[in-house]
């Protein structure tokens, strides 16, 4: 078995994608850790604020297949992936971290996730995997948080 980090992210009447995603991953998969849910401003377009999580879970899946399917749970909660890359979603998520690999491709598909830099996908993961090094650099999620600009910075936590 492997271990997953995923970050989980949506704008569009949130609460509901959030809650029914983290159910599917429940039933897929069992036990999953999850951090609070934060609400954070929209990044590299104007739009509503999102509610970011993070999830770790343990799967007998490949890294390319469990994107696949966490593309189809997106795809089911209403994901339209016809506009830009940075717009309104009803619900993204993204393995950011997998095991201790990296990996390049196929698609859109990298790990460790370049969105790591991210307030919002940083410090939820820093708090459910402190210690879990991150491929390629050498230092933990809480190094990294610690490092961050948006350290200290209050984020609001909302209750889905």
């Amino acid at each position: 078995m492997s271990r997953a980090y995923l970050s989980l992210g949506s704008n569009l009447d949130a609460a509901v994608h959030l809650r029914g995603a983290i159910a599917a991953l429940r039933d897929r998969f069992g036990a999953v850790v999850l951090s609070p849910v934060y609400r954070t401003r929209a990044v590299g377009f104007d739009g509503a604020d999102f509610y970011n999580a993070a999830a770790i879970i343990e799967t007998g899946l490949e890294p390319q297949a469990l994107n696949a399917w966490l593309h189809a749970l997106e795809d089911a909660h209403g994901r339209d992936r016809s506009g830009p890359r940075y717009g309104d979603r009803t619900l993204d998520i993204d393995i950011v971290l997998f095991d201790d690999r990296v990996l390049e491709g196929p698609g859109n598909l990298r790990i460790p996730r370049p969105e790591l830099k991210h307030a919002f996908v940083l410090r939820p993961l820093a708090e459910i995997a402190p210690d879990v090094v991150v491929p390629g650099g050498g230092r933990t999620l809480a190094q990294l948080w610690a490092a961050h600009p948006e350290c200290g910075a209050d984020l609001e936590s909302v209750a889905i």
